[in-house]
């Protein structure tokens, strides 16, 4: 009579399912830096994001961070969510994490400079913030998994 591990299969259903969402993710982050992208070429007169001086996407459209290193930083974030959503096609656990843990240190690092240098908050940063934080969150999960698997 052969035993059914209900351990590994768990740990697989949840792996699988766990991609699945920071895939999701990653297209949320890809059509935000888009947009972010499409609003630093046109800049349009009437810009969608701005609420008010201290609510608004300037900083990233024409401010302090519109550019890093001469390149359009919603690039960076496009760039990243493209990457992070083929990690989880190809499901590389340690790549996802090492993206997932360099986003989170440029967001960061943006959400500094936006909030302490210039005063202002940039609601599509906010969002993209927020999902790489949670992109962030579910690679440690994931690669915990994949270490509990190995005990298994």
């Amino acid at each position: 009579m052969r035993r059914i591990n209900y351990n590994k299969h768990c740990t697989d259903m949840t792996a699988n399912t766990l991609f699945r969402i920071v895939r999701i993710l990653s297209i949320g982050g890809i059509i935000l830096a888009i947009y972010l992208l499409w609003e630093q070429a046109t800049q349009p007169a009437i810009p969608p994001c701005t609420i008010n001086s201290y609510i608004n996407c300037d900083a990233v459209i024409s401010g302090a961070v519109a550019k890093t290193f001469g390149i359009p930083t919603p690039l960076y974030g496009l760039v990243g969510y493209l990457f992070i959503f083929t990690s989880t096609l190809a499901k590389k656990r340690k790549i996802l994490l090492t993206i997932a843990t360099f986003g989170l240190g440029f967001c960061l690092w943006i959400a500094y400079v936006e909030l302490f240098q210039l005063h202002v908050i940039c609601p599509i940063c906010i969002g993209c913030q927020l999902i790489m934080i949670s992109v962030f969150t579910l690679s440690i999960i994931l690669n915990r998994i994949k270490s509990e698997k190995k005990n298994l």
